[in-house]
């Protein structure tokens, strides 16, 4: 059983029906609860104020009647609200433009600070203060139409569940637990001050603005702190935020508990404390904190205290300097001043109240036996008095007050103007049912420029001013406005921050950092440490191909295809694009070599024109000599087709062409190494060979061998042509711009065929090996024969295994290997004889070896 329903029991329990001596009268048992301020009206308004801050507890015997509660420690903006209730209802009483011609009265009760004195208030209220009670006493009209209160939510609870089953509107100025918008609970609640639902979420908006993911909590231990602080903490956790540590205190707990608290703040790291505390349970941890000299915390303050104009005044609170927080509004009431200052003792000498207040507020006593204290005399002036009771600077709070007052009067003038009740006779058809029907439809206007009226909820819209404790002149702290937040906007419009120069703990200018690690820089993401919070973590660089292009990324990005990441790994960037190029330096000495082919077959060209008549120019068919230089030159050029940018016309270039030509080469040797073996063949008694195989016979080979290379490749041109590629799979970080050969079959039908002819030249001059000297051309050819097939051989493994542009220039080499092993072995002795040893250059020389060989 919660603590508002165990009193409101215990008071039941006080109720005793007097004996059957009458069966239609009984009398309360107790003492009956009084308004301390009261005055009859045509329609009176209740009221329940926190006037005390504090009641005795007392121990009950439950042997005898209960003394009624003695409360202490009178509280001057209470009391305030209660003279701002009372000024609003003559306002109304003095105009014509409501409720004309009616008057309305207020019943105002004390609640102590207390739930249980705050649900008996709410009883009496209901029920009257007669000392005698009839049959009709329970079916009667309630005692008001409305009540205003509770200034806590607790309290404010307690009343909305006695009073909600009755349909007596209760509407609160100062309540703002979101609990209390529960319309199966409090039907007949309203608030003319934001819930707490609107000003949790606003925290968190600010918050999170000023980069503040590492806060601390401290709440009261009540409805209004809880409820508070739990919906910050649910909003903090969707937006990032973490919660260092949270900690709830109260008014009446025992300083050994506060130190704990104190403790847990000095501890930690977290430089932020959001304070959604009333400001009775503040003032405690305030004062410990001021002795144990903690002062470097950035308070963020709930709308209960940030603009509390006695902590701004008091010295040795100067640590909140540059607090930040939403408070209500401010507004100006015009003549409240006035209205307040006017109050004296001498309108109710006998009112124990005004006595009371007297004493506070100008701190003298009427008790000449208290001996030290300074004496009262009566003549005191409250307008020449500063306290919280005759500021009017900062209305914020009683504002609320003033409005739910007008909240009433209009629910009033309208159901009135309904009824068209001009008569005294017929109010007393209107019933705070009624009443209650029509608070729900107002909207108006107040003298202040606000509008007023009730969601479905109970809740007005939700408007707060964010406001930074600032250093005046001075030296006093006051309220500057640097933002507002505005529930009833759109989302992206609700909080707007007016920054302009805002001040920050210790009196710094630079916003301060409350962070559990540093923020991660682009390129890098968070790791959260094991066992905290995710607040909490470690920057860890992105892997190669991955990026992340915010602050405090959580994850990186892996770049699309075509892309890889940069060196900071905060932006992808087109991947390297790889191929052979000339301007590289294996590109280049490739190149290099593959002219320097060219310039050597040129050469030898010239060399065997200028000598195209000697006899070892003539030998083996000079004209095969001839084609098998041009051949050459084609294939040290054809090198030079694989180097550069691929493209659609150079893939299918380069193979066909390397193709085509090594075959018009292989084949010119072929044909040489068949006229060694015939011419030897033609020597001998009785051969007739030559004239099977002659020159017309030697071109028509080379036209036949070359003719089936070109038909291979026109096929493989037309099925499945080499296309340029771009191969992603080798290297993650580039491409690699190759030729793809299109079609596997057609490129190893290219290169079979040009080994099948290299293998049969290879066999046919390995046959002529002995021949004599005269035509040891065999042995030439035998030998570059070896090394072409070596080069090829070795090729294929060394191809396949390469990536990218090492491929191309493994092909690149075993070109320009095997066409300078042809023109070397084939044509340097050549040259030598032609060049060097010209004495050897004769018919009479080459055929003399051959006469001694027979």
């Amino acid at each position: 059983m919660g603590k508002a329903n165990r009193v409101l029991f215990l008071l039941l329990l006080l109720i005793k029906i007097s004996p059957r001596q009458s069966t239609t009268v009984c009398s309360p048992l107790g003492q009956l609860a009084l308004p301390l301020l009261s005055t009859d009206g045509d329609f009176n308004i209740g009221a329940v104020f926190s006037i005390h801050a504090a009641k005795q507890l007392r121990r009950y015997s439950f042997t005898s009647r209960p003394q009624p509660a003695t409360c202490t420690n009178l509280h001057l903006r209470e009391f305030q609200f209660a003279q701002t209730l009372i000024f609003a209802i003559e306002e109304i009483n003095n105009s014509t433009l409501i409720l004309p011609g009616v008057s309305l009265g207020y019943k105002i009760y004390d609640a102590c600070g207390s739930i249980d004195q705050a649900i008996r208030a709410g009883m009496a209220l209901m029920n009257g203060h007669s000392e005698t009670l009839s049959d009709t006493s329970c079916s009667s009209s309630p005692f008001v139409q409305a009540i205003i209160g509770e200034s806590s939510s607790s309290p404010t609870i307690g009343i909305a569940s006695v009073v909600g089953p009755f349909s007596v509107p209760l509407i609160s100025h100062f309540a703002t637990c979101s609990c209390l918008s529960n319309r199966k609970r409090f039907p007949t609640f309203f608030r003319t001050i934001p819930s707490d639902y609107y000003q949790s979420k606003a925290l968190v908006q600010l918050v999170k603005h000023f980069g503040w993911t590492w806060v601390g909590t401290v709440r009261s231990r009540n409805d209004y702190g809880n409820n508070g602080i739990a919906i910050f903490e649910e909003a903090a956790q969707h937006e990032g935020i973490c919660i260092e540590y949270s900690e709830a205190i109260f008014r009446t707990d025992l300083r050994k508990e506060l130190l704990k608290t104190v403790e847990v703040m000095k501890r930690a790291t977290a430089r932020v404390v959001v304070a959604f505390m009333s400001l009775s349970d503040l003032k405690p941890l305030l004062k410990e904190l001021a002795l144990q000299n903690v002062t470097d915390i950035q308070w963020v303050g709930s709308e209960s205290w940030i603009t509390s104009r006695g902590l701004a005044e008091t010295a040795e609170y100067s640590f909140l300097l540059g607090a930040v927080g939403f408070a209500i509004r401010n507004a100006k009431l015009e003549g409240l001043w006035e209205f307040l200052t006017k109050v004296h003792l001498d309108q109710s000498p006998q009112n124990a109240l005004l006595r009371e207040f007297w004493e506070t507020a100008f701190q003298c006593t009427f008790n000449d036996s208290q001996r030290g204290s300074v004496l009262c005399t009566g003549l005191e002036s409250l307008p020449e008095l500063k306290n919280q009771y005759t500021d009017t600077s900062e209305l914020r709070i009683a504002n609320k007050v003033y409005t739910g007052v007008y909240a009433v009067a209009h629910a009033l003038h309208h159901l009135m103007q309904v009824m068209n009740s001009t008569n005294s006779s017929q109010w007393n058809q209107i019933t705070p049912q009624k009443v209650l029907e029509y608070i729900r439809e107002v909207n108006f206007t107040a003298k202040t420029g606000e509008q007023i009226f009730f969601d479905a909820s109970g809740d007005p819209a939700a408007r707060y001013d964010l406001v930074n404790w600032q250093r005046a002149e001075d030296g006093t702290l006051w309220f500057k406005k640097v933002g507002i937040y505005d529930g009833s906007q759109p989302s992206e419009k609700h909080f707007i921050l007016s920054q302009g120069h805002m001040i920050w703990a210790g009196a710094q200018n630079q916003v301060p950092v409350s962070v559990c690690s540093e923020s991660c820089s682009p390129g890098m993401r968070k790791a959260v440490q094991k066992g905290r919070p995710v607040c909490c973590y470690d920057c860890l660089s992105c892997t190669k191909g991955e990026i992340s292009n915010k602050t405090d990324s959580n994850d990186c990005f892996p770049c699309d295809l075509e892309y890889w990441s940069n060196t900071n790994q905060d932006r992808c960037v087109l991947k390297e694009v790889e191929f052979l190029s000339y301007t590289e330096i294996m590109g280049g000495v490739l190149a290099f070599f593959s002219l320097l082919g060219v310039c050597i077959t040129v050469l030898v060209s010239v060399v065997f024109v200028i000598y195209k008549d000697t006899p070892v120019v003539k030998a083996n068919n000079s004209e095969l000599s001839f084609l098998l230089l041009f051949s050459l030159t084609l294939c040290f050029l054809c090198s030079l087709t694989f180097i550069g940018r691929p493209s659609e016309w150079s893939c299918m270039l380069q193979h066909t062409a390397f193709g085509i030509t090594f075959v018009l080469c292989i084949s010119c040797v072929l044909g040489k190494t068949i006229v060694v073996l015939m011419a030897f063949r033609a020597t001998l008694p009785g051969s007739n060979v030559m004239k099977w195989f002659g020159p017309p016979q030697q071109r028509l080979s080379v036209l036949a061998f070359t003719l089936i290379q070109v038909l291979i490749c026109v096929l493989w041109l037309t099925i499945s042509p080499p296309f340029p590629y771009k191969n992603m799979k080798h290297y993650k970080e580039k491409v690699i711009l190759e030729c793809d050969v299109g079609s596997a079959v057609g490129f190893w039908a290219v290169l079979g065929y040009i080994g099948l002819l290299a293998v049969l030249c290879f066999v046919l001059a390995f046959l002529a090996r002995k021949l004599p000297d005269n035509f040891s051309e065999a042995k030439f050819i035998t030998f570059s024969m070896l090394i072409f097939c070596a080069v090829w051989i070795t090729f294929i493994p060394a191809y396949i295994s390469s990536p990218g542009k090492f491929a191309v220039a493994v092909e690149i080499f075993a070109t320009l290997a095997s066409s300078f092993g042809l023109v070397l072995c084939i044509f340097a002795p050549k040259c030598y004889i032609i060049l060097l040893k010209p004495e050897h250059n004769t018919k009479k020389h080459m055929m003399g070896k051959s006469s001694l060989a027979h």
